[in-house]
């Protein structure tokens, strides 16, 4: 056993053989040698969301001599120059310090970031991945021929992949659409099987990540989901590993140290251990507008809904994250965010992902309070490689609005509005017409997408003719099944009253085979989009003819 506790999973007063606590099956019990057994909440006989209470009784004085400790612990340290496996150059990661952003924004003190992305999989997720692996292992939870399940946003996806893969077992993700098709990629390419939910779908609705590896659980025999939102070795990694090679790295010289928070693991564990053996250092969390995870409350009020930022945030706070680790937290938004990271690759040759753009921005705001001599650390959590058709785009951020869309070659046509072409009009059917009826409309009337309207007329996405094909043909769907099922919430689009120039008309065409053109109202604190019509690159083409016809150049 090891030699520490954490407050931040379901670990709690003994309760044998599952006795209810409050109504709820308790989730943690021992076996015959007295040793405690975990299992996830999603585990368990009854599905419990996983932001379930904090039960666990940790105090700073838990290692007293004779306690009774339940959790495993890992050293940090690596030793032999030749590593058995992949999985064995996890962790021990390098830090640099940053130049050219401190300098330019007056910084005094020392910045220093942590670069997570050079673990095996290319991120810090790769830490907690093999740390619940083989935590489960070793309680006899995970054994030859199992199944892996794990709800992710991606990144503990890729590092549950590649330790399964490792290992020999099988392995199912499932994640929301919205992650980039890199993360995809990498874990098909790992063997890993890939499961999408909605990205307007609840992450606790049936369609959600949760209920649906909870379904999949169920479904599939010899199954275990690990559950990063409530797996006691998500923390741990970070408090055995991850904090100590930070202190190590400065000296334990850190006076500011700035996370972000997914599930909350590294903010929670590393937050843990400063707090043990530098308990001066500041611990910023970092939060993204439309998540509500920030302390006070009161920072979370926004109309946001919806953020481009992966990794980052949630709509329900996970057991594993203590909120109260932080000693401040920090909101940031996708433009602050996408924009730094931008800046973090070009300028200071650190090639990361989105969330490494939230903290840094948050870094920034810190470091300008310290003075010359101190040391700010920045946790960067991932790499460049998982969004390389995401921010690293022009195309996608100016799509976004997120980067101006310049017209660099004086086209005159290039600000006007795309009201002023005449776009095809945009056919739409119900969420709840079947696939093969949208299907024999679309061949009837030879249309290559329609748009899926809920039943209040506000747009839910697209469905082109090549995707529900390829969704029929590969059995994810069936001619029954609702169209609903087979929509793409993600689609290039453009809002005629705001962002409406053919310019960026344009440079979305260069990457897609259409534009839908939208009008979006405001209806009180949720915004209602009309679907006007579908463009194309003939239309734009044809328009500038006409005008070259009419003597305009």
């Amino acid at each position: 056993m090891s030699a520490h506790v954490m407050d931040v999973n379901l670990i709690s007063t003994p309760a044998v053989n599952g006795v209810k606590q409050n109504g709820l099956k308790h989730l943690s019990q021992f076996d015959s040698k007295g040793q405690l057994v975990y299992l996830a909440p999603i585990n368990g006989e009854k599905f419990v969301i996983p932001d379930s209470g904090k039960k666990c009784p940790w105090t700073k004085e838990a290692k007293k001599e004779g306690a009774f400790y339940p959790h495993t612990t890992r050293s940090w340290q690596k030793s032999g120059k030749i590593a058995p496996d992949i999985l064995h150059l996890i962790g021990n990661t390098p830090m640099v310090k940053l130049n050219s952003i401190p300098k330019q924004a007056g910084v005094k003190c020392n910045v220093y970031a942590k670069l997570e992305y050079f673990n095996p999989g290319g991120s810090i997720k790769d830490r907690i991945a093999k740390r619940i692996i083989e935590d489960a292992e070793d309680q006899g939870l995970l054994r030859p021929g199992m199944t892996i399940i794990e709800p992710s946003s991606g990144n503990t996806g890729v590092g549950v992949a590649l330790a399964a893969a490792i290992k020999g077992y099988k392995c199912v993700i499932v994640m929301c659409e919205k992650m980039s098709n890199e993360k995809v990629a990498v874990m098909h390419a790992l063997g890993a099987q890939l499961v999408k939910t909605p990205i307007t779908a609840d992450s606790y609705s049936p369609e959600g990540i949760f209920g649906v590896a909870n379904r999949l659980h169920k479904e599939i025999p010899d199954s275990l989901i690990l559950d990063q939102f409530s797996n006691p070795g998500n923390p741990l990694a970070h408090y055995d590993s991850t904090a100590e090679e930070i202190l190590h790295q400065c000296d334990h010289q850190v006076d500011a140290l700035v996370l972000g928070a997914g599930t909350g693991g590294t903010l929670t564990g590393i937050s843990r251990k400063f707090k043990e053996v530098s308990p001066t250092t500041l611990i910023v969390g970092v939060d993204p507008e439309g998540s509500v995870f920030a302390l006070p409350h009161i920072l979370n009020k926004t109309d946001v809904t919806f953020f481009e930022v992966e990794g980052l945030g949630y709509d329900f706070v996970p057991t594993s994250l203590d909120q109260k680790a932080a000693d401040l937290w920090i909101k940031s938004n996708d433009q602050e965010s996408l924009t730094m990271a931008r800046r973090l690759i070009r300028e200071e040759g650190i090639l990361c992902g989105t969330s490494s753009g939230a903290a840094m921005w948050a870094a920034m705001k810190v470091a300008q309070k310290l003075k010359e001599g101190q040391n700010v650390v920045v946790v960067i959590p991932d790499s460049i490689r998982n969004y390389l058709t995401k921010f690293v785009s022009d195309h996608w951020m100016e799509a976004r609005g997120f980067q101006a869309c310049d017209n660099i070659n004086n086209h005159w046509w290039w600000n006007h509005n795309v009201e002023n072409l005449k776009y095809k009009k945009l056919n739409s059917v119900p969420v709840n017409e079947t696939c093969e009826n949208v299907l024999k409309l679309m061949r009837q009337n030879n249309i290559e997408q329609v748009a899926v309207l809920r039943f209040n007329g506000n747009i839910l996405g697209i469905v082109t003719r090549k995707h529900l094909i390829n969704n029929l043909l590969s059995k994810e769907r069936l001619p029954s099944d609702s169209i609903e099922k087979c929509t793409i919430r993600i689609y290039p689009k453009i809002d005629i009253r705001s962002s409406g120039s053919l310019g960026l008309v344009s440079r979305i065409l260069e990457k897609e085979s259409f534009v839908i053109v939208n009008e979006v109202h405001d209806a009180g604190q949720n915004k209602v989009e009309k679907p006007l019509g579908i463009v194309d690159i003939n239309d734009l083409y044809e328009y500038i003819c006409r005008g070259h016809e009419n003597g305009i150049t």
